[in-house]
């Protein structure tokens, strides 16, 4: 059993239409992109050097972690 069915998520992908032509707003699609955007802040993470994962995993952590601390210093 992997960790997603152990806590109940649910995993929906957001694709556009085929006939879409031109550029359309996806839902909540913005925000896994403004995410990231805010990791790649940190050196670290703009490329992938670190051959363990959890260290990885770390490193993400630690800057979402200072993003947090960040943004409730200066409201």
């Amino acid at each position: 059993m992997n960790k997603a069915a152990y806590l109940d998520f649910v995993v929906e992908v957001i694709r556009r239409c085929d006939d879409q032509k031109g550029f359309q707003v996806l839902p909540r699609r913005w925000v896994v992109e403004r995410t990231f955007g805010w990791m790649i802040r940190w050196r670290r993470l703009v490329r992938d050097y670190e051959k363990r994962t959890d260290v990885s995993q770390a490193m993400i952590y630690v800057a979402m972690g200072g993003n947090l601390l960040r943004r409730n210093a200066n409201p």
